[in-house]
């Protein structure tokens, strides 16, 4: 029988984090200004903790569980998944480059301007 941590998150606290994540999405689409951005922008791509870091672990954890916990022989679907689940990692794992890219904005703050609101 699979061991059950007390810490384990519960399916609702992962749909609220990714709930988070949309409200960011929807809120980045209103063309706020970069200074509030930033700041949003900065410990989602955190280079130790940020999301491509989190995402290819979990990734490479689940790949690792179905591995584990795959009948033998392993049918061809299920390899196709784990190979699948490990190259996502990998790729995702490897936009963690792009907190050099807030670190970049944060040190340009006069490089931005806000628009003036269009007259109609």
């Amino acid at each position: 029988m699979p061991q059950h941590t007390p810490d384990a998150p519960v399916p609702d606290q992962v749909r609220q984090a990714t709930r988070t994540l949309a409200e960011l999405a929807t809120y980045l689409r209103t063309y706020p200004p970069v200074d509030q951005a930033v700041p949003l922008l900065a410990p989602l791509l955190h280079e130790d903790s940020g999301a491509p870091i989190l995402l290819g672990d979990i990734l490479r954890s689940a790949a690792r569980l179905v591995s584990q916990q795959a009948a033998r022989p392993m049918v061809d679907e299920t390899r196709q998944i784990i190979d699948g689940l490990r190259e996502a990692a990998q790729e995702i794992t490897d936009w963690h480059v792009l907190h050099w890219a807030v670190q970049r904005l944060s040190a340009m703050p006069d490089e931005f301007v806000i628009p003036a609101p269009e007259d109609q």
